[in-house]
């Protein structure tokens, strides 16, 4: 018993919006986080994640019984008050907003009764405002003792980030002034939808396409340009806060609408999906992202003034934005940043987590955590039965890491799945599709029969950290893919697949503490061709989550034009003919 009181077990819940997850910590230690889309394979699901639940108990090898403290990532009693009940009182269209999603207002108001029923646990639930378990999932892994914490998102109860402090392992909020409407990610996801994706699923591809907009061309038909339009949409208030003109967007009043009547007059129509990619759209694209950088920059040095710290720790859904980040890294504002590697809303269950400890505990500091290979990870039994039961043909290569380097030298496009899944949107050598960093139209090869997605979506490059410093201007590592950065002119001709239109490249540092195997495959790589970069994209096609099982994995092989699957000591290819 007395083991159970030092070392309680907490689990992490994230439920109500999208991107359910689950995390467990124990000692203070993350031992597991899973998000639901893994199991229901619904992108960004909004399902109870009784899956992500279940296998976090089962890595961790207990059941929920076992769990001394259930951690929810919202605080609902703010969140009905804040966003249903006072803005009621005051606007019609918010009054006829609660009486229209009194069933969500009632779900709210009964989500312990949820947790309970889904999962049988009978215990303590904690709840903790959603932005604060934001800045607790970026200040705890950081290990900053002190820095400064942002977090930008679409909405979390009503806020919609927060701006606050790191200190000897305390989080105090400093600003909380950005409040529903006003928000940089929901602007974000307005004109994802507008301009033919999914909102709160695509944003990624519109900050794909902005490098070739260009925000200072006139609207078509009109005598102002896109940017004039977005530095009026968005207007800064002043050091922290913002206003969203609402007379461009709809989000406010109506669900599902997301710009205004007013803007489709000034734009012309949404883009229909799949439909040709337009210079307009381009420069919308260009425009949007330009003024989210600008504002998001001088609130930073705003704050760097204010309170002095030279580190930041940045999560929330806005922070997934790599373009953004890279930016922030080289303004030089601040020493050193961290960003939360599951900055969405997956990776508030990890900061519940945090948060519950020192609630129950005490005591928790800011430590580096860059392990974030926390999700599933197939037993021997069941990627040997897949292997077996796949219909292929294999084979167990002893030189496994040079081979499939060769591979690589030779053109193929090799899907790798080793170890425990990654936790967050990026595949980090553990469930990746892989391919040299050139000639340049290997990125068109993947992009069109690999990914199945947009030509002009680019691909990350995994990098040895010690040599990054050759190959691109950034002045610390990126080991979790979140930081886009400049390749250096002379080095853009020898890694021409990894390089945006504008010369950059989100890019991951690779050392062997933090994978080590994915760490020799690219210095085998390295010895081959003397170039220490290969292309590292997400294994999984457009609109399916990353594989999770040996199953899918080879399902997608067998179902894609990659040549090669390495699954664990395995090795399948497929005939030249």
């Amino acid at each position: 018993m007395s083991n159970k009181r030092r070392k309680p077990y907490i689990l992490g819940i994230n439920f109500g919006g999208h991107d359910t997850s689950a995390a467990l910590m124990t000692g203070g230690q993350l031992v597991a986080a899973c998000a639901q889309e893994r199991y229901d394979l619904v992108k960004h699901s909004r399902e109870f994640p009784r899956d992500a639940i279940q296998d976090c108990l089962s890595i961790a090898s207990i059941n929920i019984d076992q769990v001394d403290l259930v951690a929810y990532s919202n605080d609902n009693k703010h969140l009905i008050r804040e966003r249903y009940l006072r803005p009621a009182l005051t606007s019609d269209s918010r009054l006829n907003f609660l009486f229209n999603d009194i069933d969500h207002l009632v779900a709210f108001n009964s989500i312990e009764n949820k947790i309970k029923d889904e999962t049988g646990y009978q215990g303590e639930i904690c709840q903790f405002r959603h932005h604060i378990c934001h800045l607790a999932s970026a200040y705890f892994p950081s290990g900053f003792d002190e820095c400064l914490l942002v977090s930008y998102d679409g909405m979390g109860e009503w806020e919609t980030g927060l701006l606050g402090i790191g200190e000897n392992g305390q989080i105090t909020v400093k600003d909380e002034s950005n409040q529903f409407p006003n928000s940089l990610g929901l602007v974000y996801s307005a004109f994802t939808h507008y301009l033919g994706w999914r909102h709160h699923c695509d944003e990624g591809i519109v900050m794909g396409l902005a490098p070739y907009g260009n925000p200072e061309e006139l609207i078509p038909g009109s005598d102002r340009s896109y940017m004039s339009l977005l530095d009026e949409m968005i207007v800064s208030q002043n050091r922290y806060s913002y206003h969203v003109d609402q007379s461009w967007v709809a989000y406010y009043d109506q669900r599902d609408k997301w710009v205004s009547d007013k803007f489709v007059e000034l734009m012309g129509p949404r883009r229909e999906p799949e439909s040709e990619v337009l210079p307009h759209h381009m420069n919308l694209a260009s425009a949007l992202q330009k003024r989210l950088e600008t504002l998001v920059l001088d609130q930073l040095r705003h704050a760097r003034n204010d309170f002095g710290f030279s580190r930041l720790a940045l999560s929330g859904g806005v922070a997934l934005n790599c373009s953004m980040n890279g930016k922030i890294e080289a303004s030089g504002i601040f020493d050193e940043i961290f960003v939360a590697p599951g900055s969405g809303d997956d990776g508030l269950a990890i900061g519940s987590c945090f948060l519950a400890h020192n609630k129950l505990v005490g005591g928790l500091k800011p430590a580096k955590n860059n392990d974030y290979y926390l999700g599933s990870r197939a037993s021997d039994k069941e990627l040997v039965d897949a292997v077996e039961n796949s219909g292929l043909n294999y084979s167990k290569p002893p030189d496994l890491f040079n081979l499939t380097a060769q591979n690589l030298v030779d053109g193929k496009i090799v899907a790798w799945f080793q170890g425990s899944a990654e936790f967050g949107p990026r595949a980090l050598g553990n469930r990746s599709i892989l391919a040299r960093p050139f000639p340049a139209d290997i990125k068109d090869h993947i992009n069109a029969r690999v990914k199945f997605r947009e030509y002009f979506r680019p691909f990350a490059g995994a990098i040895l950290e010690e040599q990054q410093d050759h190959y691109f201007n950034i002045s610390q590592p990126s080991p979790h893919m979140l930081i886009a950065c400049q390749a250096l002119p002379d080095k853009q001709k020898e890694i021409p697949a990894v390089c945006h239109v504008d010369g950059s490249c989100r890019i991951q540092s690779v050392n062997p503490g933090d994978n080590l195997k994915f760490y020799q495959l690219i210095q085998a790589f390295y010895e081959l061709t003397g170039i220490p970069v290969i292309l590292n994209t997400s294994f999984n096609v457009k609109g399916q989550p990353i594989v999770n099982t040996p199953i899918q994995a080879i399902e997608t092989f067998k179902n894609t034009m990659i040549d090669c699957l390495v699954l664990g000591e395995y090795l399948f290819e497929k005939s030249d003919d």
